[in-house]
């Protein structure tokens, strides 16, 4: 509907009135009024877009309307990387400790927390960890203890807000072991508390099975190929396994899913 032909209504809506069947008057100012907001959204709509956009809004703002909003204002994305042979070693220790902060309205990674860890039982890595995780001994020699990543975490989770209580968040992994298993077991080996926040998470392989009607065995990699996502970076690696949980959770929302907690309270 262009302006002139939106006045030219109008103004026959005007002069017309008298002729016009009085219960039926109301119902054509409606109808006349509903195409002029329609021609004003369609001729101005895109002007307002680029607008946007030149303040760097647009992508934000279409991400957002994309899909419907999620129970949490931030997922933490986590994936640990630990000390591992075969047979397998005891206790294992965590050597990577890789967070991703993302966004729940956008879901967008706004933050990183990615620290390597000192194993103390078994400091010295051995071949097989080495090549599951691109970790070499290099990487962890000199690092903080557990114990002091963990200080760092709660600093870097007071800093980036997560600990307002007004502040609705979520740990998210690709599976159980990293928060029912291996964290709290070593914990308990070096007599360490552990934080509230980590007690409660999302198994991504639990929501994707909800969202996709199919268990992934082959954990990421099946994700991944479910979703036809390219796998990004190396496998095992805590930082890139977390890159690729965050992408799979960005593309699952754009579908429509909502993010629920599948553990159990402790």
């Amino acid at each position: 509907v262009s302006d002139a032909s939106g006045c030219s209504m109008i103004a026959l809506l005007h002069t017309g009135a008298a002729k016009f069947p009085q219960n039926l008057l109301p119902r054509a100012r409606q109808a006349v009024c509903s195409l002029l907001l329609a021609g004003v959204l369609k001729g101005y709509g895109s002007i307002v877009s680029r607008k946007l956009a030149s303040h760097g809004f647009g992508a934000s703002m279409a991400a957002m309307s994309s899909f419907p909003p999620q129970r949490y204002h931030y997922f933490l994305v986590l994936d640990f990387e630990a000390t591992c042979d075969k047979p397998q070693i005891h206790p294992q220790e965590i050597i990577e400790f890789p967070i991703l902060k993302l966004n729940g309205r956008t879901m967008e990674i706004e933050s990183t927390f990615h620290m390597y860890v000192q194993p103390v039982v078994h400091p010295q890595l051995t071949p097989f960890c080495t090549e599951l995780t691109g970790i070499i001994q290099g990487m962890v020699d000199g690092q903080p203890s557990l114990q002091q990543v963990l200080e760092r975490v709660d600093e870097w989770m007071a800093k980036e807000g997560l600990l307002d209580p007004s502040v609705k968040s979520i740990f998210v992994t690709c599976g159980d072991w990293d928060l029912k298993v291996m964290l709290p077991g070593q914990c308990q080996y070096l007599g360490l508390p552990v934080a509230d926040y980590f007690k409660q998470w999302i198994n991504l392989k639990k929501a994707y099975s909800f969202a996709m009607g199919s268990w992934p065995k082959n954990g990421l990699l099946d994700m991944n190929k479910g979703l036809n996502l390219q796998h990004i970076g190396r496998p095992h690696s805590g930082i890139d396994d977390c890159k690729n949980i965050a992408n799979i959770m960005k593309t699952l929302a754009h579908r429509g899913f909502i993010f629920k907690q599948t553990s159990k309270p402790f």
